[in-house]
């Protein structure tokens, strides 16, 4: 990947700027209908844009807002099987990196980390209960699917391509109460940089 070189006020979220598109996911998750857990793969889009610079008091936030939508292959003309909104956040000050991200499933996420401004990979962390950075589910979900935790990482490669993994820790009653790792996993190649004056100004 091309070092970035001017001011970065997005600091490690800069290389994310643009329009993404990925075909190599691969999604591993327990499936009702089938009573198993059966691996899933996928083609994804993903946009991410900046927001105006956010202020907390003495907290300053730089960030995106991002959408990531994924169609099953052999589906890709049909409704996608996964949709989520979120910001990623940065605090220059504090090293602080947030992903705010809410899923069409009834589950909002807050997770955090830390990352220098330079950093090429970035994790994120959240556990139920957590004041900080925790995970809100709909009442269905919290009976049938309970979240125990979620871990991501985004990593950026020398090739200038961006991959992600993620673990949603599941307590599944349809498996009389056990945990499993819903785990998912891509790999990104940019298809489009925003410029002033352009579409994605």
């Amino acid at each position: 990947m091309a070092e970035f070189m001017g001011p970065q006020k997005l600091g490690p979220l800069t290389p994310l700027v643009g329009e993404w598109e990925g075909n190599v996911g691969v999604d591993v998750s327990y499936h009702n209908k089938d009573d198993e857990t059966t691996e899933t793969s996928y083609f994804e889009k993903a946009w991410f844009k900046p927001i105006p610079t956010t202020e907390n008091g003495q907290q300053v936030l730089e960030g995106l807002n991002y959408k990531m939508t994924a169609w099953r292959h052999g589906e890709e003309a049909m409704d996608p099987f996964h949709d989520e909104v979120g910001y990623l956040l940065w605090e220059k000050k504090t090293g602080q990196v947030m992903r705010v991200v809410v899923f069409g499933r009834g589950i909002a996420i807050l997770a955090g980390g830390t990352a220098k401004p330079r950093d090429r990979k970035l994790h994120f962390k959240a556990t139920p209960g957590d004041p900080n950075y925790g995970i809100l589910q709909n009442k269905y979900l919290s009976q049938r699917a309970e979240l125990k935790g979620f871990e991501g990482t985004f990593t950026f490669a020398d090739d200038g391509t961006f991959h992600y993994e993620q673990t949603l820790i599941l307590k599944l009653a349809a498996i009389g109460g056990k945990q499993m790792h819903h785990t998912d996993k891509n790999t990104l190649h940019l298809v489009k940089r925003y410029h002033p004056g352009g579409d994605g100004a």
